[in-house]
């Protein structure tokens, strides 16, 4: 379990008990209308401060609240509101986001304790460390360096928690829009009709709860960034108008019958192959082609074997510093376990393994393989049981290849076919293989 983290809470009362903040069972909260009485309260030392004000009090009010505290204020704006994010991060915000727009408000909990976790300064947040020494990586690298001086649609490609918004942001920020608004979307999230209003907005009255106007996130990211992720799982119909939105600098919020010009810089992401999709039409092929002017291709972790462990070391300072376990170091037996894992889910997996070790361990101590989760063992397990000494390279593999063919052979009660399916190997295959190696 989490430990409690205080936060304070600068803005309307409305809008602070419509975002539950004030039930989550890991936050001390404390709401407090008034920015000046708040600069007063966050000098006892809150883990975060959230300010929710009116748009016209917001610079100050951050001014106010960064020379009083040093935790991470985070900030929140209506889409409408989103070119002055630039200002307010270099006024000290340590985040900025959209009230309804790029993260849902549910979402809020984990921006807060993300905050925290990292212990953002008041200076702002630190930009992600992207770490890359292969040659996939630092070709990507060298791209995104070269895409943030471009004004072309970007599309990145790669599995899922390869750190395609990690890498949007860095183009974003080396761009000349960095001072103003990035703002994310994830495509997947929404259903058509909602991801239409959610982009483009929408007029009061154009559907059933349509009670105001509603900004999209095309006009919210107005001479800044706005980054599409899995783009992929957009519909036909849906595909056709974001099209026409890229080709005619100009979205139609729903119900309105006139145009609006933007000028916005688009980023997008898709763990599929779209140009696949595109060629086996599930995907339309003019907006691939209008989205991949720049593509970018991220290479999954086990093609970048070189950056585990310095991404580990990274992780562990990073998450070792929020969680008061500074020091903590990975013991050799635990840096070959590492490097034995394919990372399926990537870096994102990664990180996720060593936030786990880290809750494991003492301040100050070596991470070994105790640390680390089970399945992680599951290949290194059988290669150190038949090990030999003296064995050759090409015995010590047919050591682990008999294992593993002996440990199918068991679990599907001697059924070679079922056997050779869960190897992924043909029958006939597996029949060859169990006589080189002498498998009765």
């Amino acid at each position: 379990m989490g430990s409690i983290r205080s936060v304070l809470w600068i803005g309307a009362a409305n809008r602070f008990l419509a975002d539950l903040v004030s039930e989550a069972p890991t936050f001390d909260v404390v709401w407090e209308r008034d920015v000046a009485q708040g600069a007063r309260l966050a000098r006892d030392g809150f883990h975060a401060v959230v300010l929710d004000t009116e748009a016209d009090a917001t610079l100050d009010a951050v001014k106010t609240l960064t020379q009083a505290t040093d935790a991470p204020v985070l900030v929140r704006l209506a889409p409408r509101e989103a070119e002055r994010s630039g200002a307010l991060l270099d006024a000290g915000a340590a985040e900025v986001t959209l009230r309804g727009g790029s993260r849902e408000d549910r979402d809020l909990l984990a921006q807060v304790e993300g905050l925290v976790r990292a212990r953002r300064s008041k200076r702002g947040a630190p930009q992600p460390t992207i770490i890359g020494a292969g040659h996939a990586m630092t070709r990507a690298l060298g791209l995104v360096a070269i895409a943030a001086r471009s004004r072309a649609t970007v599309l990145l490609s790669g599995e899922t928690g390869t750190g395609k918004e990690v890498m949007a942001r860095a183009i974003h920020r080396a761009s000349p829009r960095r001072d103003r608004a990035f703002v994310a979307v994830n495509c997947a999230a929404f259903p058509d009709t909602l991801l239409e209003s959610e982009l483009f907005g929408h007029v009061r009255g154009a559907f059933t709860g349509a009670d105001r106007d509603k900004v999209g996130l095309f006009e919210a990211a107005d001479g800044g960034t706005l980054f599409l992720d899995e783009v992929s799982e957009t519909s036909g119909p849906f595909q056709a108008k974001l099209l026409r939105a890229l080709q005619e600098h100009e979205v139609r919020p729903v119900g309105d019958p006139h145009s609006r010009r933007i000028d916005v810089r688009v980023v997008a992401a898709s763990n599929r192959d779209l140009h696949r999709e595109a060629a086996d039409r599930r995907f339309r092929e003019d907006l691939y082609y209008r989205l991949a002017v720049f593509p970018i291709r991220l290479p999954p972790l086990r093609e970048r074997p070189q950056d585990v462990i310095p991404l580990a070391r990274h992780f562990l300072t990073l998450h070792g510093t929020a969680e008061g376990k500074p020091n903590v170091e990975l013991s050799p037996e635990a840096q070959r376990l590492l490097l034995s894992h394919a990372w399926p889910g990537n870096v994102r997996e990664l990180e996720n393994e060593i936030q786990r070790a880290l809750a494991m361990a003492e301040p100050g101590e070596t991470l070994t393989p105790q640390h680390l989760s089970e399945r992680l063992g599951v290949i290194l397990d059988p290669v150190e049981t038949h090990l030999q000494p003296g064995d050759t390279l090409r015995e010590t593999l047919a050591r682990v290849e008999a294992y593993l063919i002996r440990r199918a052979l068991d679990s599907h009660e001697g059924r070679r076919a079922a056997t050779a399916r869960s190897l992924g190997i043909t029958r006939e295959g597996l029949h060859k293989k169990m006589k080189r190696l002498g498998i009765e």
